[in-house]
């Protein structure tokens, strides 16, 4: 599907944040899908997988979460990179992460209006942008979330207080966790922890578990790439969205 993709800027009160948005070249209407990168920004990994949902039929924004700290943000995915990512990371809070997410919202809104598809609205995050989503997962008019290795669901919040876990009741829509059964930064007992908290919200989320599979296996640029596992990762996704 034709494309057209530009660099725009999202208000939020008194900052703009700088996001890249992809979309196709036809009428509509299109759900619309917030995109939340890595700790590594909206770097080229994130921009295109922005162009791949928005060749699928979506309005696909990626907002540049560490705005307030790390305007441009975009570095490779070395130890130096990681380092820094990390750093621009633990500066950030819940409550302004979920104001970003709104003002994305507020964006497709506004400026895409003629074209979005009502009350349609979807997230998709990976790495520390994987804990993002499922933490807007807890927005009203979030529909449908998926989270990749989103680290720390079950421990923390950013910012601090009690775990995002814990804010799990307050999800309305339906989630999709997808975890490699080898990463190092997520236990197995915290996706299951994840797991057990989604069936009590209801019958509707699924959580994917890949042998093999290690953080970041999504990544086509990092060396934990795993091409069968993101490939069926994405056709789960695909379905996902689908609901919209």
């Amino acid at each position: 599907m034709p494309l057209t993709t530009a660099t725009v800027q999202i208000p939020n009160g008194d900052l703009s944040i700088d996001a890249y948005l992809a979309q196709p070249d036809g009428d509509g209407p299109y759900p619309g899908i917030i995109v939340i990168q890595e700790v590594f920004g909206v770097n080229e990994h994130i921009r295109d997988v922005t162009e791949r949902i928005a060749a699928e039929g979506y309005l696909a924004i990626a907002p540049a979460i560490y705005q307030r700290t790390a305007p441009g943000f975009d570095v490779g995915y070395d130890e130096a990179g990681l380092a820094e990512g990390r750093k621009y990371k633990a500066m950030t809070t819940a409550a302004e992460l979920l104001s970003d997410v709104e003002a994305a919202i507020t964006y497709l809104q506004t400026h895409c209006a003629d074209r979005l598809k009502p009350n349609a609205i979807g997230i998709i995050g990976f790495c520390f942008g994987g804990h993002v989503a499922y933490l807007a997962a807890t927005l009203p008019a979030i529909n449908v979330t998926a989270s990749f290795y989103g680290a720390g669901i079950a421990t923390m919040t950013p910012g601090g207080g009690d775990a995002t876990l814990s804010l799990t009741p307050h999800i309305q829509g339906t989630v999709y966790g997808f975890f490699g059964q080898e990463d190092a930064l997520i236990p197995n007992g915290q996706v299951d922890e994840v797991e057990q908290a989604l069936e009590g919200n209801g019958e509707h989320h699924r959580v994917f578990r890949y042998a093999g599979a290690g953080h970041g296996f999504f990544c086509d640029r990092r060396d934990a790439y795993r091409p069968d596992t993101a490939a069926d990762a994405w056709v789960q996704v695909q379905t996902l969205f689908g609901q919209l």
